[in-house]
């Protein structure tokens, strides 16, 4: 037993260090991203983090359920009206030439079984289950900016380890290598993470058993306002007000 869990720390260190690092070199790598996640899947501040947003019981009872989703069938999702979440959720991914199943087809470094009742791993699997959803729902993009600013509101929804690390990571990446494009990031960053903070818990929901519920109606429901240009201008007059921009733009 002693052994065995040895080998499993060495593990977690070595996909952090891995990912960390990659990370840096190729910030569009979602492998390294990947590998972060799993190797801080079972440190101290994730396990934490979920005891804390089990105090939901809404999130509570997902994780008593373990519940996960059959793999999405996206020829049926595009015959839903176009103001589902379905139709939306099909359409972004088969527009951006993203694989649905890519994160199914990607097993975690550690093996997943239901009755092991290991929580920090199932909240890992059913976000990655749920990844793309949560885009759709934010209004975030597929780019680099849109994943810093979706990893900034998971952090205020779930305060998971990996994504304090990644959202670090990108800000360190861009002070020394594209230093011009540092306001845009910290945008992202404050929009993600308000967001998420006024948001109700997105692991509570069952997402694939209402796939014809219109989007609007979703995000009136869960308290959100998607991400925008315009929304994202409005705060750089607001919050990152001219007599502060020299901090960023020095």
């Amino acid at each position: 037993m002693r052994l065995s869990y040895l080998r499993q720390q060495c593990l977690e260190l070595w996909l952090s260090t891995k990912g960390g690092v990659g990370l840096l070199i190729d910030p569009q790598n979602l492998g390294f991203a990947m590998n972060v996640e799993d190797g801080f899947i079972h440190h101290k501040a994730n396990k934490l983090a979920v005891e804390y947003i089990k105090s939901d019981p809404g999130v509570a009872q997902i994780f008593a359920e373990q519940y996960l989703a059959p793999l999405p069938d996206m020829d049926a999702l595009l015959k839903l009206p176009t103001n589902s979440l379905g139709y939306a959720y099909a359409d972004r991914t088969i527009l951006s030439g993203f694989n649905p199943h890519f994160y199914a087809s990607r097993p975690l470094n550690f093996s997943y079984q239901k009755d092991t009742r290991d929580d920090p791993t199932y909240m890992l699997v059913r976000m990655r289950q749920s990844h793309d959803i949560w885009h759709v729902m934010t209004g975030f993009g597929m780019d680099v900016y849109g994943e810093i600013g979706l990893k900034a509101f998971e952090i205020a929804q779930v305060g998971n380890t990996a994504a304090f690390i990644i959202v670090l990571g990108a800000l360190v990446l861009n002070i020394f290598k594209s230093p011009e494009n540092l306001q845009d990031l910290l945008t992202h960053i404050i929009i993600g993470y308000q967001m998420g903070r006024k948001a109700k818990p997105f692991l509570a929901q069952k997402w694939e058993e209402n796939w014809d519920k219109p989007l609007a109606e979703w995000r009136t429901e869960l308290n959100i306002t998607p991400y925008s240009r315009s929304k994202e201008k409005s705060l750089n007059k607001v919050e990152l007000a001219p007599q502060n921009q020299h901090l960023i733009n020095a």
